[in-house]
């Protein structure tokens, strides 16, 4: 079980998105949730895009500066990916 950065609700490590800072501090949408990194979690729904975008979740979560254009970056990796 992970947890949502945004909306807190615990699911399954499947039902969630990775998003992965690596070791040289490029972040990315990890699909197979086996990068090396630190990892943060979100739902794979655009209210909780929208709602760490607007936290600025990501940034705290992976330590490391996520600015608007990566979100936008990591949305479109999001839907991408959607299962």
């Amino acid at each position: 079980m992970r947890k949502c950065i945004a909306c807190q609700e615990q699911k399954q490590k499947k039902d969630l998105i990775r998003v992965v800072r690596s070791p040289e501090g490029e972040i990315s949408v990890d699909p197979t949730g086996k990068k090396s990194g630190r990892g943060a979690y979100l739902c794979n729904n655009e209210e909780c895009f929208r709602q760490a975008k607007k936290k600025n979740a990501l940034s705290s979560q992976l330590k490391a500066k996520v600015d608007d254009e990566m979100y936008d970056i990591l949305e479109k990796g999001r839907k991408s990916i959607e299962r």
